[in-house]
């Protein structure tokens, strides 16, 4: 498995770190739907892989007080919010294009 990720340009630890995100995320839910406690970790696996880095790069260049000395942690609990939110920021904009997209009611 890891040498997939590594094909695929990810780091396995950064993907295990969005999948706990996604984890705590789905049982932090004051309802349970299976749906969600699926697409959960899953989301915020597949988030973590391919934002955070980009994130973290992005948050040193705009000056924001980012720790240098431990590149491996910061990268990690940066990976491990996107898990924890990436479901949150799905479920806003699949409301937005449902809203954009379904039929005005009829009267």
């Amino acid at each position: 498995m890891h040498d997939l990720f590594d094909l695929l340009g990810i780091k396995a630890p950064v993907v295990v770190a969005g999948l706990s995100g996604g984890i705590l995320r789905a049982l932090s839910r004051h309802r349970y739907k299976i749906r969600e406690m699926v697409a959960s970790p899953v989301c915020g696996a597949l988030a973590a892989a391919y934002l955070t880095l980009p994130v973290v790069s992005y948050f040193r260049a705009t000056g924001l007080p980012v720790p240098t000395t431990d590149d491996d942690t910061t990268t990690l609990a940066a990976a491990f919010l996107i898990g924890v939110s990436a479901m949150w920021i799905s479920d806003i904009v699949f409301e937005m294009v449902v809203r954009r997209f379904k039929p005005a009611p009829e009267e």
